[in-house]
């Protein structure tokens, strides 16, 4: 999957992130809004990890979703 057709379709796209990371609130997508610097932020905050972890955590699951 290219983030840039996560970010053009974010309305549709932020379901298959909430059925991933069920802590981001549905607010919290909202402020995404596509931005994978904001879902990376997100992502560490709402599980403590590193940066760097939540983004492995997100080119791990982009392989999954196509």
């Amino acid at each position: 999957m290219i983030w840039n057709q996560a970010q053009g379709n974010w309305t549709q796209f932020k379901g298959k992130v909430k059925e991933k990371w069920g802590r981001s609130t549905v607010e919290g997508l909202g402020l995404i809004d596509g931005n994978r610097d904001i879902l990376v932020g997100q992502i560490q905050n709402k599980y403590a990890i590193a940066r760097e972890k939540a983004e492995k955590r997100i080119r791990d699951w982009k392989k999954t979703v196509g």
